[in-house]
């Protein structure tokens, strides 16, 4: 059964998409905020959230896991364990805000948001 397990596909099939949220994920942990179309935000949010509260555990097992979902980039499996996980412990989740800006991208009038860390 498919109950409660709408994606957003984005017009890409499926590891594309995954790529997509990969890359989008690494440019958020690097540069901690970065503009994007509103819908590819939304579909950011919980990824990246998910790992932030995977990265708290500190784990071995959670950094393998991690490593994994980020496509074998243990430098930002790093930066998320030890400079943005602590800053969350006493957080019990909402690490990402999104900003909606004025002013749409000017090529396809696609409306455009902020993503960043809290």
């Amino acid at each position: 059964m498919k109950h409660h397990n709408t994606t957003k596909k984005f017009g890409r099939d499926r590891d594309t998409r995954e790529a997509l949220m990969r890359s989008l994920a690494l440019a958020l942990i690097e540069n901690r905020r970065i503009t994007t179309t509103i819908a590819r935000a939304k579909a950011l949010r919980p990824y990246v959230e998910k790992m932030v509260t995977m990265a708290g555990k500190g784990t071995l097992a959670s950094q393998r896991i991690l490593i994994g979902r980020l496509g074998n980039q243990p430098d930002a499996v790093n930066v998320l364990v030890k400079d943005i996980a602590p800053t969350y412990t006493d957080r019990p989740g909402g690490y990402i805000r999104i900003l909606k800006l004025a002013q749409p991208r000017s090529g396809d009038a696609a409306e455009m948001a902020i993503i960043e860390f809290v």
